[in-house]
């Protein structure tokens, strides 16, 4: 049998769990630089996915709590489209990402891990970022620490989140 070590994932496995819905607990922890929230108005936040699928990976998610986009205001709707759009240009301009992909899972049945609350994935790509180890071994390669990248994008959020 072969081992692969993974020590930062023990404090997934041993930290205390979040009652209700991450996001309204996120929602309501703005500043908790561990949630790694990157910007923020009255109406929506962006933060950075703890299990991403790609280094940069953030999300858009609004402050209201459902599971529908019809049910959200429309006045919400078009603020997370923009912060997805502005999103994209800091993934552009800070990661230099050749491209982005843009997705929302709305329900379970659609793939969606937190299935209560409707939120945007922004996901950078690169050409060549995938390779044969993602193919036959099933295992993802990332060159780069998270918590730098988080810093890296926070820190050019605000010329890019207007």
């Amino acid at each position: 049998m072969q081992r692969v070590y993974a020590p930062w994932r023990h404090e997934y496995v041993t930290e205390e769990k979040i009652d209700g819905c991450v996001f309204c607990h996120i929602a309501k922890n703005l500043e908790d630089n561990k949630l790694q929230v990157v910007f923020s108005d009255e109406l929506c936040y962006v933060v950075m996915n703890k299990y991403p699928y790609s280094p940069g990976h953030m999300m858009v998610i609004p402050y209201t709590h459902t599971d529908k986009i019809e049910d959200l205001d429309d006045e919400v709707w078009l603020r997370i489209s923009l912060r997805v759009k502005q999103g994209v240009k800091l993934l552009k301009d800070v990661m230099n990402a050749h491209g982005v992909n843009i997705g929302m899972n709305l329900s379970d049945a659609a793939g969606a891990g937190i299935a209560e609350h409707v939120h945007y994935h922004l996901l950078p790509r690169w050409r060549g970022d995938t390779n044969f180890i993602s193919v036959i071994g099933h295992t993802r390669v990332y060159p780069v620490d998270f918590d730098s990248i988080y810093n890296k994008i926070k820190s050019n959020a605000s010329k890019h989140f207007i």
